[in-house]
């Protein structure tokens, strides 16, 4: 079964809201989590994509200078805080960094498997460019692509192209992120969208435009942390909800607000791009490390 993002923290809201009003709630203590000394997935590592029907250029732009701009010099030399300063946390883990190059594209615009996809479909969509274990396939659904436990349980998973019992020697690693426009952005898009538990606090403006790529790009950056760090699920987990200091169930914290567009973000990345990153795991303080 793969890593399901996004129920715990939604259970986490629930159980922090419940029987309390907007104005009595306080920051949690973040959960303490152990490395099981799992395989860890470092080095130089392709990350090939599968854009799974229909994105526009613009969409897809947004989402292959996110990858760029994890380990570019350009970036992390830029102006703090930076997409590569939040992925240099994942050197903290054993094994050191892992720098991601991105590889090769796919474009399915037809749907050939169709609108509705079950987990055996993202694996075989994972599987299409032949990656090898020195690599994650990224398998990314369009805002009309139903998938199997979407806006139900998860916004994305990651985990083996094989079955269980074969993937330690053999499983290629992949993420699937789902685009959550139209079907669930208050689930899969906070907080660029009302969420659809807890406070009802005003949205935050997405940095891109898009509430959906956006949203995606959150879950994208979890899932991609957690394969690293990860791979197999018997290693670490990323923070979610967490996005700037002072952030609780339901608040995402203190964060950046372009001066021009009214648009929140905490990390700065290639060709003038700004994103809104989740809090990352420091396993040397044991706390959620946010940017800002």
């Amino acid at each position: 079964m793969a890593y399901n993002y996004r129920f715990a923290f939604f259970l986490t809201v629930l159980t922090a809201v419940a029987g309390i009003s907007s104005a009595a709630l306080v920051k949690e203590q973040p959960l303490v989590l152990k490395y099981h000394n799992g395989a860890l997935l470092k080095g130089n590592i392709n990350v090939n994509l599968v854009w799974y029907g229909k994105f526009t250029p613009t969409q897809r732009s947004v989402i292959v200078d996110f990858i760029r701009s994890l380990n570019s010099k350009e970036a992390a030399t830029s102006a703090a805080p930076s997409v590569a300063s939040w992925w240099k946390t994942t050197e903290k883990y054993k094994g050191g960094a892992s720098t991601l190059v991105v590889g090769k594209q796919l474009l399915l615009e037809n749907y050939p498997l169709g609108k509705s996809l079950k987990n055996p479909n993202l694996r075989a969509l994972s599987t299409k460019l032949n990656g090898g274990l020195r690599s994650i396939t990224v398998v990314l659904t369009a805002k009309d692509v139903s998938v199997e436990g979407f806006c139900m349980n998860r916004c994305g998973s990651h985990g083996s192209s094989v079955s269980t019992s074969r993937r330690a020697a053999n499983g290629a690693a992949y993420v699937w992120v789902g685009n959550a426009e139209t079907m669930c952005p208050g689930y899969c898009a906070w907080p660029f969208h009302q969420p659809i538990y807890g406070p009802l606090g005003p949205p935050l403006v997405s940095p891109n435009g898009d509430v959906g790529v956006d949203g995606m790009i959150i879950n994208l950056a979890t899932l991609l942390a957690n394969t690293v760090t990860n791979p197999f699920k018997n290693a670490v987990s990323a923070c979610t909800g967490m996005f700037g200091s002072g952030s609780y169930p339901g608040y995402a914290g203190l964060v950046l607000v372009d001066k021009t567009t009214g648009s929140s973000y905490n990390a700065r990345g290639l060709a003038g791009r700004k994103y809104l990153l989740p809090a990352m795991w420091d396993p040397q303080t044991s706390t959620c490390k946010t940017l800002v």
